[in-house]
């Protein structure tokens, strides 16, 4: 399974972070090219650069972008064709973080439909980036994960790639019902900092 990240800011550097812990190689892109993002390859060399188009060519693909600026990083992407997108953001304006008018919708229907063909599981989104790139094992326990999607297979490999990273996945449901849970603002879990024991 070929993973990438798109967007390399603070939450898509954590993921990065997590899956070279992890042993996971992955690349990763972001609007300014490859060549920005040399300083978080000598720190994680499993990590490899690429442009956005090669990278949303991957089997997984962690989507961390401003909320601002999804359309236009994902409006020239080539089909996705049932790939996995692990929706890692939140619908805020950047930088007052005030919440962006999203009609009485989930954020994950949102973005899906700027994602055609695109099996989108939320996650990765609740927690701040300081806590997602810290040891996942904590308290004995393990750190919650909450994901949520509408493609049962989707979110069984996803399920598996969160256990893989040493978290405690815990399966929401749908987009529209367990995403809103999940989604900053409005749900009532982001920046709960869960830990499952067992």
């Amino acid at each position: 399974m070929n993973i990438s990240i798109i967007g390399a800011g603070a939450i898509g550097s954590a993921i990065a972070r997590n899956l070279s812990k992890a042993g996971i190689a992955a690349t990763i892109a972001n609007s300014r090219g490859p060549e920005s993002l040399a300083e978080l390859h000598a720190e994680l060399p499993n990590i490899r650069p690429v442009a956005i188009d090669e990278a949303a060519k991957a089997d997984v693909v962690f989507l961390a972008v401003q909320w601002s600026r999804i359309p236009d990083a994902v409006r020239s992407l080539p089909a996705w064709n049932g790939r996995i997108v692990i929706d890692a953001n939140n619908a805020l304006e950047v930088p007052s973080f005030k919440a962006v008018d999203l009609g009485g919708r989930a954020s994950s229907l949102v973005l899906a439909d700027l994602l055609p063909g695109a099996r989108v599981v939320k996650a990765f989104n609740h927690l701040g980036a300081a806590l997602l790139q810290s040891d996942p094992r904590s308290e004995g326990g393990r750190r919650v994960l909450f994901y949520s999607g509408d493609d049962a297979d989707a979110k069984k490999t996803i399920g598996r790639l969160i256990d893989q990273l040493g978290f405690a996945g815990v399966d929401l449901g749908t987009l529209d019902g367990g995403g809103r849970l999940a989604q900053f603002p409005g749900g009532p879990l982001p920046v709960l900092n869960l830990v499952k024991f067992g």
